[in-house]
């Protein structure tokens, strides 16, 4: 599960089916270590800070755009284009909901946010498109608000796919592959990792 660790920085690889809130629980971390999220059923590159300074430090390269985020996404349908960019305001449906949705400028009282997302394919399958995503921003749900909107969901997402959509995977195809990032000694570094089994199985079944 662990991918790196120095006195600043845990990186480890999040499994499908966990809750990025209860972690930390499981580790020995300040409380509220934290420095980003992702989805419970989106595995991959999550990255935890050891120390105030260090959380404080990191956050602000995700608050300022700064950090490289590189995902890989199956999606239903073929995509014609070998990429292409989207950019769109996303908010909630409504209060207290789970789903977010595209928004237009005059929706700001609801708190839209702008978010951007660059995407390529890197193979097409039989009515399946699997891509590498980098999301530009960072707001919730936005690759896969995205690649809905663009009408090509992510394969397993239960909240913003077609409704008829029948998979075998017990999760999203959604994985958070790569991270770069500059650290308190002023290097960049890029933590990595592997598809998960069940995400290959599933590509070789296709």
């Amino acid at each position: 599960m662990k991918i790196y660790e120095d006195n600043e920085l845990l990186v480890l690889n999040k499994p499908a089916g966990t809750d990025v809130s209860k972690i930390e629980t499981f580790i020995d971390l300040p409380r509220n270590g934290l420095i980003h999220r992702l989805d419970k059923d989106t595995s991959g590159v999550l990255l935890f800070a050891k120390n105030k300074k260090a959380l404080s430090f990191f956050q602000k390269q995700f608050q300022e755009r700064k950090v490289k985020k590189t995902y890989i996404a199956l999606v239903n349908g073929i995509i014609e284009q070998n990429q292409g960019e989207i950019e769109t305001l996303i908010g909630r449906q409504g209060i207290k909901q789970k789903v977010f949705n595209l928004l237009s400028p005059e929706s700001k009282k609801t708190g839209p946010r702008q978010a951007k997302t660059a995407w390529k394919v890197i193979k097409r399958y039989n009515n399946h498109t699997l891509l590498e995503a980098r999301p530009k921003t960072g707001r919730k749900h936005q690759i896969r608000v995205h690649m809905a909107h663009l009408g090509f969901p992510i394969v397993g997402d239960k909240l913003y796919s077609f409704k008829n959509q029948k998979s075998s995977l017990q999760r999203h195809f959604l994985h958070a592959k790569q991270i770069t990032i500059k650290t308190l000694d002023g290097n960049e570094k890029t933590f990595t990792s592997e598809l998960p089994k069940e995400l290959k199985k599933y590509l070789e079944n296709i």
